[in-house]
């Protein structure tokens, strides 16, 4: 991955925004599409045959997509992909004053964890360490696969190695911390609170949850998107500009298992790259200097992680199509 990092670092900034909600293609516009992206259905029938669906957006609009299955509205399993869509609950949360800042000690928001950890250093954790992973729980996981299903409180009560702020851990269990947490400050539960609002002001298909999120990539490429936008949809911000921005830029170094610096529940590759990943290779990546958002699902296995084809796909192919094909349209 650090040769990933290396391939978008240091791009300047060169584009302004793109328009928030999905544009339709014209004629002109899907026939430079077929031109540019030509060469990505071979590499992907051909050779990364681990990849099962692809949605390209560019500048706000669908250039190219792929379904193995030919379904595109097929829910798929996008594994730890769904820590970037709690992400932007939370900013969603802050939105409307339900919280009132990520600076906010979470036993204030739960003080019935007051006592569920002796460590005195548990009672400065807030949410922005929980969104950042750097509470400082012992985390002994280095994959990142484990510890999904650990309850809240459970994974609250855990020893700390660290204070609260000093060091990063891909922390699964924080994943469910967060989201008692919001259904605490919402009072309802996460799934009925994405689908009011998340789900239906991004025109999303309805989600899926067993053995994590299930989703469609196009509404992959919509969150991503989201991001892209600071938070705005349809010209309305659904997020707070700050909150999206701080999400999508490094707030730590990070670590394993992607080995790049860490935002707010999304990695991130550079000043002008950031991305969701999950295991085996769900990753939805996004390139503000194209406006780009690339949403890819791959086979959920070992050896699918292993092979790693959806960096393979944006490293050796689909960066350089979206490159040229943005050249085109600047003719």
């Amino acid at each position: 991955m650090k040769t990933f990092r290396a391939l978008f670092l240091g791009l300047a900034l060169l584009s302004p925004l793109v328009q928030a909600q999905l544009l339709a293609s014209t004629p002109v516009q899907k026939a430079q599409d077929a031109q540019a992206f030509e060469a990505i259905g071979p590499l992907l029938t051909e050779r990364l045959t681990d990849i099962q669906s692809l949605v390209v957006v560019l500048r706000g609009r669908v250039a190219y997509e792929f379904y193995r299955d030919g379904k595109p509205d097929t829910l798929r399993n996008v594994q730890s992909v769904e820590k970037s869509a709690i992400s932007a609950l939370y900013g969603i949360a802050l939105a409307q004053g339900r919280i009132t800042s990520l600076d906010q000690p979470v036993v204030e928001l739960m003080p019935e964890w007051r006592s569920l950890n002796a460590d005195p250093r548990a009672a400065s954790i807030t949410l922005r360490h929980l969104l950042t992973f750097t509470a400082g729980f012992e985390v002994n996981d280095p994959r990142g696969i484990t510890g999904r299903t650990m309850p809240p409180a459970t994974a609250w009560g855990r020893p700390l190695v660290a204070a609260p702020g000093e060091r990063f851990a891909y922390d699964n269990p924080v994943i469910g911390i967060l989201v008692a947490i919001l259904e605490k400050v919402t009072g309802m539960p996460a799934q009925d609170y994405a689908r009011q609002h998340l789900v239906a002001p991004l025109g999303m298909a309805d989600f899926s949850y067993d053995r994590g999120l299930n989703m469609r990539t196009l509404d992959m490429a919509k969150l991503g998107l989201l991001f892209l936008q600071d938070g705005r949809w349809e010209g309305k911000p659904l997020l707070p500009a700050a909150y999206a921005q701080a999400s999508t830029n490094a707030q730590n170094q990070g670590g394993s298992p992607v080995n790049l610096p860490y935002g707010q529940l999304w990695w991130v590759a550079s000043p002008a790259t950031f991305m969701a990943s999950g295991y085996a290779g769900q990753m939805i990546w996004v390139h503000r200097p194209t406006q780009a958002v690339v949403a890819v699902t791959s086979t959920v296995s070992q050896d699918s992680q292993q092979r790693g084809h959806a960096v393979q796909l944006v490293r050796n192919g689909l960066y350089a199509a979206i490159e040229g094909r943005v050249k085109m349209e600047a003719r």
